[in-house]
């Protein structure tokens, strides 16, 4: 069963727009666990213009479920993790600037940096999973660097996904998705996904990559719970995972 984290940053995002607690965050994470959620995902940023970095220490005793904290390995954030302990954590290589993410890691470059980093976070009972692109000489990397888990980054999928309609030849990108996940769990590594992923390319995705442990979406889920409320939101979101 590929599991549902749901990405709670852009309830954060609204909060942060007026000040005060409106919505309320720890009552959107707890919603949404029991709403079917079978994780809760947070992206805190150096500025955090989003999810604060209290956020995190108040999410920690509250979520049930799988609490996966998500972002660029700077000392500050190695520090909150560490001290939190979730679940899991997913090293992504944001700039501190990113309006959000945009690439997985290089990890020939960065190989004794996520080393290091990984190391760390292991040491700590922490599951780390670290972002990729469908590239499949950079999964050789990963596992040497110690990750437990890839995230394939999915925002060029869901690009080309979404033109597929009139240029149905741009599909051929999933082959570079197909073969780095095929990569990945012949070296024992397993599988995440995440961004861009929606109720149009959400299924496709799934039923060709079936050993998805877990994908984790909050932009294309939040917009999509303004129309259909949150929790039917949820379960289309479910529905397209079954196996």
């Amino acid at each position: 069963m590929t599991k549902l984290s749901v990405n709670i940053n852009k309830f954060a995002t609204l909060r942060n727009a007026r000040g005060g607690n409106m919505p309320d965050l720890l009552k959107v994470a707890q919603d949404c666990e029991r709403f079917g959620a079978e994780g809760i995902t947070v992206h805190p940023r150096p500025d955090q213009r989003h999810i604060r970095y209290q956020d995190v220490w108040d999410l920690k005793p509250l979520v049930t479920t799988e609490f996966n904290i998500e972002g660029y390995p700077s000392r500050e954030f190695m520090e909150l993790v560490l001290a939190v302990k979730p679940h899991q954590c997913t090293l992504v290589p944001d700039p501190p600037d990113a309006i959000t993410s945009n690439t997985g890691w290089d990890t020939d470059k960065h190989q004794a940096f996520l080393k290091d980093v990984i190391g760390q976070l292991k040491k700590a009972g922490i599951r780390v999973s670290i972002f990729l692109n469908a590239q499949v000489d950079k999964v050789a990397g990963a596992k040497s660097a110690g990750a437990d888990r890839i995230e394939l980054y999915t925002g060029p999928y869901a690009e080309e996904y979404a033109n597929a309609y009139t240029q149905p030849q741009n599909l051929q990108l999933f082959n570079d998705y197909k073969h780095t996940a095929r990569e990945a769990v012949a070296l024992g590594l397993e599988l995440n996904a995440g961004h861009d992923l929606n109720l149009d390319n959400l299924r496709f995705f799934k039923l060709h990559i079936p050993q998805l442990k877990e994908v984790s979406i909050g932009h294309a889920l939040v917009c999509d719970a303004l129309y259909l409320g949150l929790e039917n939101t949820i379960q289309l979101y479910k529905r397209q995972l079954m196996d």
